[in-house]
């Protein structure tokens, strides 16, 4: 029987992933929309800014039901860590209304 030892590491699992300079800057959202069709789902993060009518999206990302399921289970997995790690994470009681202006007043130009 082997120890393991000399034995090469088994990569057939593993993913070589590359992460851009610009890529790896992040793009910042503080809105996201969720829509969804038999076969995909579609997630739009978008940037809503204070005092600004017009949001935009910012970027666009298109998954499988499948796929949609495992991310949702990923950030489950995640938040729960986060939260032992530094304390629950404060949520207000409901959703945000639209439009939302972040409490502040419209700026005139």
């Amino acid at each position: 029987m082997e120890d393991g030892k000399g034995q090469k590491p088994n990569l057939d699992h593993q993913i070589n992933v590359e992460l851009t300079e610009d890529i790896a800057e992040g793009i910042y959202s503080n809105l996201a929309m969720i829509a969804h069709s038999n076969s995909e789902f579609v997630i739009d993060f978008i940037r809503l800014m204070p005092g600004v009518p017009k949001a935009k999206v910012k970027s666009r990302i298109i998954m499988t039901p499948d796929h949609a399921k495992r991310l949702l289970a990923a950030l489950k997995d995640n938040i729960s860590k986060y939260e032992d790690a530094f304390g629950k994470i404060q949520t207000g009681q409901e959703a945000p209304g639209f439009p939302m202006n972040f409490g502040g007043t419209f700026g005139e130009a």
